[in-house]
Protein backbone atom coordinates (compact mmCIF):
# COMPACT_ATOMS: atom_id res chain seq x y z
CA UNK A 1 0.00 0.00 0.00
CA UNK A 2 0.90 3.82 -0.69
CA UNK A 3 -0.56 6.77 1.00
CA UNK A 4 -0.20 10.13 -1.09
CA UNK A 5 3.13 10.76 -3.06
CA UNK A 6 4.63 6.84 -1.72
CA UNK A 7 2.98 5.88 -5.04
CA UNK A 8 6.06 7.02 -6.08
CA UNK A 9 8.30 4.57 -4.33
CA UNK A 10 6.28 1.39 -5.38
CA UNK A 11 6.45 2.81 -8.52
CA UNK A 12 10.02 2.93 -8.78
CA UNK A 13 10.34 -0.76 -7.68
CA UNK A 14 8.42 -1.51 -11.06
CA UNK A 15 5.19 -3.19 -8.76
CA UNK A 16 2.80 -0.56 -10.42
CA UNK A 17 3.95 -1.58 -14.05
CA UNK A 18 0.46 -2.21 -15.86
CA UNK A 19 -1.98 -0.77 -12.99
CA UNK A 20 -4.32 1.65 -12.41
CA UNK A 21 -3.23 4.00 -9.32
CA UNK A 22 -3.64 7.10 -7.76
CA UNK A 23 -1.88 10.24 -5.41
CA UNK A 24 -2.30 12.83 -4.29
CA UNK A 25 -4.16 15.58 -7.27
CA UNK A 26 -1.34 17.75 -7.54
CA UNK A 27 1.21 15.33 -8.39
CA UNK A 28 -0.90 12.86 -10.69
CA UNK A 29 0.60 14.31 -13.94
CA UNK A 30 4.22 14.09 -12.39
CA UNK A 31 3.59 10.61 -11.90
CA UNK A 32 2.48 9.32 -15.18
CA UNK A 33 4.99 11.82 -16.95
CA UNK A 34 7.47 9.77 -14.95
CA UNK A 35 5.91 6.43 -15.39
CA UNK A 36 3.91 5.83 -18.62
CA UNK A 37 3.33 2.60 -17.63
CA UNK A 38 1.10 3.18 -15.23
CA UNK A 39 -2.39 4.30 -15.74
CA UNK A 40 -3.08 7.37 -13.46
CA UNK A 41 -6.31 8.64 -12.45
CA UNK A 42 -6.45 11.84 -10.51
CA UNK A 43 -10.24 11.43 -9.57
CA UNK A 44 -10.19 8.23 -6.76
CA UNK A 45 -9.61 8.58 -3.35
CA UNK A 46 -7.98 5.25 -3.65
CA UNK A 47 -7.50 2.57 -5.83
CA UNK A 48 -7.38 -1.22 -5.04
CA UNK A 49 -5.48 -3.54 -7.67
CA UNK A 50 -5.35 -6.82 -6.67
CA UNK A 51 -3.31 -6.66 -3.29
CA UNK A 52 -1.70 -3.72 -4.16
CA UNK A 53 -3.62 -0.43 -3.11
CA UNK A 54 -2.68 3.20 -3.53
CA UNK A 55 -4.49 6.08 -2.27
CA UNK A 56 -4.70 9.83 -2.48
CA UNK A 57 -3.59 13.02 -0.19
CA UNK A 58 -2.71 11.97 3.53
CA UNK A 59 -6.44 11.60 5.06
CA UNK A 60 -7.35 9.32 1.95
CA UNK A 61 -5.09 7.44 3.78
CA UNK A 62 -7.19 6.70 6.54
CA UNK A 63 -10.01 5.91 3.87
CA UNK A 64 -7.62 2.84 2.28
CA UNK A 65 -6.96 1.63 6.02
CA UNK A 66 -10.54 1.22 7.30
CA UNK A 67 -11.00 -0.21 3.29
CA UNK A 68 -8.13 -2.89 4.33
CA UNK A 69 -9.60 -3.71 8.00
CA UNK A 70 -13.32 -4.23 6.14
CA UNK A 71 -11.93 -6.40 3.41
CA UNK A 72 -10.14 -8.33 6.40
CA UNK A 73 -12.73 -7.85 8.93
CA UNK A 74 -16.02 -7.05 7.72
CA UNK A 75 -17.87 -3.89 7.61
CA UNK A 76 -19.48 -3.76 11.11
CA UNK A 77 -15.38 -3.83 12.16
CA UNK A 78 -14.34 -0.71 10.40
CA UNK A 79 -17.26 1.36 11.30
CA UNK A 80 -16.23 1.02 14.99
CA UNK A 81 -13.00 1.73 14.10
CA UNK A 82 -13.89 4.60 12.14
CA UNK A 83 -15.92 5.75 15.23
CA UNK A 84 -13.15 5.31 17.53
CA UNK A 85 -10.73 7.33 15.39
CA UNK A 86 -13.45 10.37 15.32
CA UNK A 87 -14.06 9.82 11.45
CA UNK A 88 -17.25 11.15 10.14
CA UNK A 89 -17.65 9.48 7.09
CA UNK A 90 -15.64 6.00 5.69
CA UNK A 91 -15.50 6.95 2.34
CA UNK A 92 -15.62 4.34 -0.83
CA UNK A 93 -12.61 4.93 -3.35
CA UNK A 94 -14.74 6.29 -6.15
CA UNK A 95 -15.09 9.27 -3.89
CA UNK A 96 -13.50 12.60 -5.75
CA UNK A 97 -10.81 14.18 -4.14
CA UNK A 98 -11.98 17.21 -4.66
CA UNK A 99 -15.35 19.13 -5.59
CA UNK A 100 -16.46 19.41 -9.22
CA UNK A 101 -16.59 22.93 -8.95
CA UNK A 102 -13.09 23.24 -7.77
CA UNK A 103 -11.75 20.64 -10.24
CA UNK A 104 -13.36 22.52 -13.32
CA UNK A 105 -11.70 25.95 -12.18
CA UNK A 106 -8.13 24.03 -12.59
CA UNK A 107 -7.30 26.60 -15.97
CA UNK A 108 -8.98 29.48 -14.51
CA UNK A 109 -11.96 30.99 -12.95
CA UNK A 110 -13.43 32.40 -16.25
CA UNK A 111 -16.55 30.18 -16.35
CA UNK A 112 -16.90 30.34 -12.86
CA UNK A 113 -20.11 33.18 -12.64
CA UNK A 114 -21.58 30.10 -15.23
CA UNK A 115 -21.12 27.38 -12.88
CA UNK A 116 -22.85 29.38 -10.01
CA UNK A 117 -25.56 30.05 -12.38
CA UNK A 118 -25.67 26.18 -13.71
CA UNK A 119 -25.71 25.27 -9.66
CA UNK A 120 -28.70 27.53 -9.21
CA UNK A 121 -30.70 26.04 -12.39
CA UNK A 122 -30.11 22.72 -12.62
CA UNK A 123 -34.15 21.98 -13.58
CA UNK A 124 -33.87 23.72 -16.96
CA UNK A 125 -33.01 22.25 -20.03
CA UNK A 126 -28.91 23.17 -19.80
CA UNK A 127 -27.64 22.26 -23.53
CA UNK A 128 -25.13 24.21 -25.36
CA UNK A 129 -27.30 26.79 -26.63
CA UNK A 130 -28.64 27.49 -23.30
CA UNK A 131 -24.89 27.72 -21.43
CA UNK A 132 -23.29 29.63 -24.40
CA UNK A 133 -25.72 32.48 -24.54
CA UNK A 134 -25.72 32.15 -20.60
CA UNK A 135 -21.77 32.81 -21.10
CA UNK A 136 -22.63 35.54 -23.63
CA UNK A 137 -20.30 33.39 -26.02
CA UNK A 138 -21.25 31.62 -29.98
CA UNK A 139 -21.96 28.17 -29.64
CA UNK A 140 -18.88 26.93 -31.11
CA UNK A 141 -16.73 29.19 -29.57
CA UNK A 142 -18.10 28.48 -25.76
CA UNK A 143 -17.45 24.69 -26.50
CA UNK A 144 -13.94 25.06 -26.99
CA UNK A 145 -13.01 27.35 -24.93
CA UNK A 146 -14.91 25.43 -22.29
CA UNK A 147 -13.50 22.36 -22.83
CA UNK A 148 -9.93 23.61 -23.30
CA UNK A 149 -10.12 25.69 -19.48
CA UNK A 150 -12.16 23.19 -17.76
CA UNK A 151 -10.98 19.22 -19.36
CA UNK A 152 -14.89 18.35 -19.83
CA UNK A 153 -17.54 18.58 -22.43
CA UNK A 154 -20.78 21.31 -21.06
CA UNK A 155 -22.85 18.33 -20.86
CA UNK A 156 -20.43 16.71 -18.67
CA UNK A 157 -19.97 19.41 -16.56
CA UNK A 158 -23.99 19.69 -15.67
CA UNK A 159 -24.12 16.33 -15.11
CA UNK A 160 -21.04 16.47 -12.31
CA UNK A 161 -22.91 19.59 -10.86
CA UNK A 162 -25.87 17.98 -10.68
CA UNK A 163 -24.39 14.76 -8.88
CA UNK A 164 -22.54 17.26 -6.52
CA UNK A 165 -25.80 18.74 -5.83
CA UNK A 166 -27.97 15.32 -5.45
CA UNK A 167 -25.00 14.20 -3.03
CA UNK A 168 -25.51 17.17 -0.83
CA UNK A 169 -29.51 16.72 -0.75
CA UNK A 170 -29.19 12.63 0.00
CA UNK A 171 -26.45 13.10 3.00
CA UNK A 172 -28.12 16.45 4.89
CA UNK A 173 -32.14 15.48 3.82
CA UNK A 174 -34.67 12.85 4.29
CA UNK A 175 -36.20 13.97 0.93
CA UNK A 176 -36.93 11.52 -1.50
CA UNK A 177 -34.48 9.98 -4.30
CA UNK A 178 -37.35 10.39 -6.43
CA UNK A 179 -37.63 14.15 -5.43
CA UNK A 180 -33.85 14.17 -5.45
CA UNK A 181 -33.85 13.48 -9.02
CA UNK A 182 -35.94 16.17 -9.98
CA UNK A 183 -35.08 18.67 -8.12
CA UNK A 184 -31.61 18.67 -9.36
CA UNK A 185 -33.04 18.34 -13.32
CA UNK A 186 -31.63 14.31 -13.84
CA UNK A 187 -36.05 13.89 -14.68
CA UNK A 188 -35.91 10.21 -13.05
CA UNK A 189 -34.25 8.10 -10.60
CA UNK A 190 -32.50 5.59 -13.28
CA UNK A 191 -31.36 8.81 -15.02
CA UNK A 192 -29.88 9.95 -12.09
CA UNK A 193 -28.49 6.41 -10.66
CA UNK A 194 -26.40 5.64 -13.94
CA UNK A 195 -25.05 9.71 -13.25
CA UNK A 196 -24.21 8.39 -10.17
CA UNK A 197 -22.34 5.00 -11.19
CA UNK A 198 -20.59 7.06 -13.76
CA UNK A 199 -19.36 9.71 -11.60
CA UNK A 200 -18.72 8.42 -7.97
CA UNK A 201 -18.96 4.41 -8.55
CA UNK A 202 -21.84 3.76 -6.58
CA UNK A 203 -25.79 4.37 -6.62
CA UNK A 204 -27.50 7.31 -5.09
CA UNK A 205 -29.29 4.89 -2.32
CA UNK A 206 -25.71 3.22 -1.18
CA UNK A 207 -24.60 6.89 -1.24
CA UNK A 208 -27.83 7.66 1.00
CA UNK A 209 -27.31 4.54 3.39
CA UNK A 210 -23.79 5.41 3.47
CA UNK A 211 -23.20 9.55 4.09
CA UNK A 212 -26.51 10.86 5.21
CA UNK A 213 -26.11 12.64 8.96
CA UNK A 214 -27.48 10.84 11.66
CA UNK A 215 -30.92 11.72 13.17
Amino acid sequence: TSVCTGAFLLAASGLLDGRRVVTHWTRCEELARKYPQLTVEANPIFIQQGNLWTSAGVTAGIDLCLALVEEDLGRAVALEVARHLVVFLKRPGGQSQFSVTLSLQKGGSRFAELHAWIAEHLTLDLNVATLAAQAGMSERSFVRHYRSETGQTPARAVELIRVETARRQLADSSVSIKRIAVHCGFGCEETMRRSFLRAVSITPQAYRERFSSPG
